[in-house]
């Protein structure tokens, strides 16, 4: 934070003021951040932990790479402005289901829509138009995508150590700026093989609570050092004694229908019937500041340009808000459904 003010920590701790003149000026070198929808409902600063819930296919991963895009581009480019933040993002991949095609996507289509207006211009021939809209636009992709920095992990102990990397990335400053998202997808991907572990022998000390205590242990450390806003995706684990979406009754009658989308969505309609449990350990419970909850409708899916798209939805369980977005995903963003 000191940094980002200006000075040293201790003459930015020195300054003679009163305690709310302090947390004013605190919040100020902490300017809110606003996510493209459906993230856009809670202002969120560096220092914040979101996590976002939801099963699969649900478009945690996607949100994630919209955020990501968002971080990446910069504010103005070559006197254009783009609208980005013009900073780094750490990308943990811990699904190692990341896809560098949809991120090359949507950030090709934000720069799209950034220079549109290129091709209004009153350059002499076409031919040099599109020659210049082109190079711009290459070279804008370019310099976004040294910005967006990735680690695929295997196992905790990968985990663990991506989280170093992060630290000492961020004391090394990418190309002058210092990471300002850091993603990880999805944080229960381990869950059953830590769980698993015995803390007894070779294995001692990597239980479930003991990684992830060093997990927050490396993040917390990290923000002192680079206030940053932490993105997760989480997926759920249902209430014991019941079944996932993939272990419906696969013998029951009314899984045999033939209708691919009535199928579809009775396994939907089971699934929002079961209650979601809370796996994670407390310390990770507690660590988090903001959590969103995405499922699928189970309803007739929106039409875009005539393409019918599955409708999701989105809700702030933290900080409780009264209202829910409702949302599709394109190959190249999210649009929100009224």
């Amino acid at each position: 934070m000191a940094g980002e003010a200006g000075g040293e920590p201790r003459a930015w701790l020195a300054v003679d003021e009163t305690a709310a003149t302090f947390i004013s000026r605190s919040l100020s070198s902490r300017p809110p951040i606003i996510l493209p929808p459906p993230l856009h409902r809670a202002p969120l600063r560096p220092g914040n932990v979101v996590e976002i819930a939801g099963p699969s296919n649900s478009g945690k991963s996607h949100l994630l790479l919209m955020a990501a895009v968002q971080c990446i581009l910069p504010k103005e480019w070559e006197g254009i402005y783009i609208g980005g933040l013009g900073k780094s993002v750490m990308y943990l991949d811990l699904d190692c289901r990341f896809d560098v095609l949809r991120l090359a996507q949507i950030l090709r289509k934000r720069i799209a829509e950034g220079s549109a207006h290129l091709r209004n211009g009153d350059l002499e021939k076409d031919g040099t138009k599109d020659e210049f809209q082109s190079s711009f636009e290459n070279a804008l992709f370019s310099d976004c995508m040294q910005r967006f920095l990735y680690a695929r992990c295997h196992n905790s102990s990968e985990f663990t150590a991506a989280l170093k990397t992060v630290q000492s990335q961020s004391r090394s400053e990418v190309l002058g700026l210092g990471i300002y998202f850091v993603m990880i997808d999805s944080i229960g991907a381990f869950y059953w093989i830590d769980r698993a572990s015995q803390p007894a022998g070779e294995n001692k000390g990597k239980s479930l609570q003991s990684v992830t205590e060093t997990v927050i242990h490396e993040i917390r450390k990290f923000l002192q050092l680079q206030p940053a806003l932490v993105l997760v995706t989480k997926a759920p684990i249902y209430a014991e004694g019941t079944t996932t979406a993939n272990d419906f009754n696969r013998g029951s009658s009314k899984y045999m229908m033939e209708d691919s989308t009535v199928l579809k969505y009775s396994r939907l309609d089971e699934e929002r019937t079961l209650s979601c449990r809370e796996y994670m350990p407390s310390i990770w419970q507690s660590f988090v500041t903001h959590r969103i909850n995405l499922q699928e409708e189970a309803i007739v899916p929106s039409v875009h340009e005539n393409e019918v798209l599955s409708t999701y939805t989105s809700e702030w369980m933290q900080p409780s808000l009264k209202t829910k977005d409702k949302f599709s995903i394109v190959g190249d963003g999210v649009i929100l459904v009224q």
